[in-house]
């Protein structure tokens, strides 16, 4: 893993200024984000053609496969996280062996959670009220649950990329499957005339591909552990949506689902300059832990919040400019017509979600590079389970608000739970640094 000048070239940069290497680190994260959203989006907006019925049934399978997607990138960031550490204690044969060990496990747990997931979709969807949505969901289901280790693996590879600060080789893959799947989303779901099928068999088909990319780069050229926390995390996300869905669908129906999905669609894509900052954050937070450079810790986690507001304050502001714009991509056809009022309406009001979540993302984000991955998990459990969901409960319908209730507890829950999130954060920084000041004077590090 470290035997040529552009390894080395990398691992310089993980090491050095951390405000430098979030810099370096998160804009090709960002690109690989953006390209992920768009392919994602180019689902949504593809099946939107087909009528509010198919993409509710992508409301309903979507929180599904992402806790199963969860399990990849949860080995991905335990191996990312030690890999980052063992780099940062000059170790690179523990690293080695923990790419090695992720790599594995992702698929193991791919091949029991497709066999689990296939048995349980079903009585899954009818007791989410899937409704006249089941049709579509059960098809679409069936064909990305099949083939879970595809997705599974692929997240595992590219962490193991990103936690050397090889960010070329972890985003290359993933354009090819953007723009790959961009282009087979059409000609599946209409020229083939394969409908909500063609858009799974699109994002099969296309992800594959960037395991035979990196494939070739590990173990041909040879170029180149499970954080159970962050695998529950995904989780939480997932439930969050799920509990969501259902709320939505006693007070409004499936339309309002539909509209929903449309509106996540558009927040992930603003959340990608936030995720890229804090993946960028959980590399450098390992080397600093590992080499108990607490100031490198400590100005890598206030610049990474400090850019995530500013970034999240500019997209929110241009989600409520431009709904309406952006809601039309998703009502192009007579059949999705009736959705463009009700996105744009979502859209407006979780501009405010994109606001509310930078400080909790970056802590959850640290508190992994360190492996303090329970910490990690704890905040997400008190800002989405804790604070999100019981607050939509309770404006919703306790109060009576009904949506925008909804609504308003999920975004008030985020910032009051990304608070608690970052008060720990500053706690645990400033212990660090006690516990590690000896240490880092000896050595000089800077």
């Amino acid at each position: 893993m470290f035997d040529n000048k552009d390894k080395n070239k990398n691992i310089e940069i993980i090491t050095g200024d951390p405000k430098v290497a979030i810099r370096k680190l998160s804009i090709p994260m960002m690109l690989s984000m953006v390209l992920i959203m768009m392919y994602n989006l180019a689902d949504s907006i593809w099946v939107a053609g087909l009528g509010s019925d198919a993409l509710a049934a992508i409301g309903f399978i979507t929180p599904l496969f992402m806790v199963l997607i969860g399990l990849g990138h949860g080995i991905g960031a335990g191996a990312n996280s030690l890999i980052a550490r063992y780099i940062g204690g000059e170790d690179p044969a523990k690293a080695n062996n923990a790419g090695l060990h992720g790599i594995v496990l992702s698929i193991i747990v791919s091949i029991v959670f497709t066999i689990l997931m296939l048995l349980a979709m079903k009585p899954i969807l009818i007791a989410r009220g899937a409704g006249k949505t089941m049709s579509y969901a059960y098809r679409y289901g069936n064909i990305v649950f099949g083939f879970l280790i595809v997705f599974v693996f692929s997240a595992v590879l590219s962490a193991v990329f990103r936690s050397e600060g090889d960010m070329k080789r972890a985003v290359i893959p993933i354009a090819a499957t953007s723009i790959l799947n961009i282009i087979l989303d059409p000609i599946f779901i209409y020229y083939l005339n394969l409908g909500i099928e063609g858009a799974a068999w699109a994002t099969v088909i296309s992800s594959a591909v960037s395991i035979l990319i990196m494939s070739y780069w590990i173990w041909i050229k040879k170029d180149l552990s499970l954080d159970l926390s962050s695998t529950l995390e995904n989780i939480i996300f997932s439930t969050l949506a799920v509990i969501v869905n259902t709320m939505l669908v006693m007070v409004s129906g499936t339309d309002a689902v539909a509209a929903y999905t449309a509106a996540m669609r558009i927040v992930q894509m603003c959340m990608i300059p936030m995720m890229g900052i804090g993946t960028a954050l959980l590399t450098i937070s390992g080397v600093a832990y590992g080499a108990h450079n607490y100031k490198n810790l400590k100005t890598g986690y206030n610049y990474a919040v400090k850019q995530g507001f500013i970034i999240s304050i500019v997209l929110a502001i241009l989600m409520i400019v431009f709904c309406n714009q952006i809601a039309s991509i998703f009502s192009y056809t007579s059949a999705s017509a009736s959705l463009g009022p009700q996105i744009a309406y979502s859209i407006r009001i979780l501009s405010l979600f994109v606001v509310a979540i930078p400080h909790g993302i970056m802590s959850s984000m640290m508190f992994q590079g360190v492996g303090k991955g329970p910490k990690a998990l704890k905040v997400t459990l008190l800002r989405s389970l804790a604070f999100e969901s019981i607050l939509a409960y309770l404006f919703g319908f306790v109060l009576g608000f009904g949506l925008i209730g909804i609504y308003a507890g999920i975004i008030l829950g985020c910032f009051l739970g990304g608070t608690v999130g970052f008060i720990w954060s500053k706690l645990f920084i400033d212990k660090f640094q006690i516990l590690s000041k000896d240490r880092y004077e000896n050595t000089g590090a800077k």
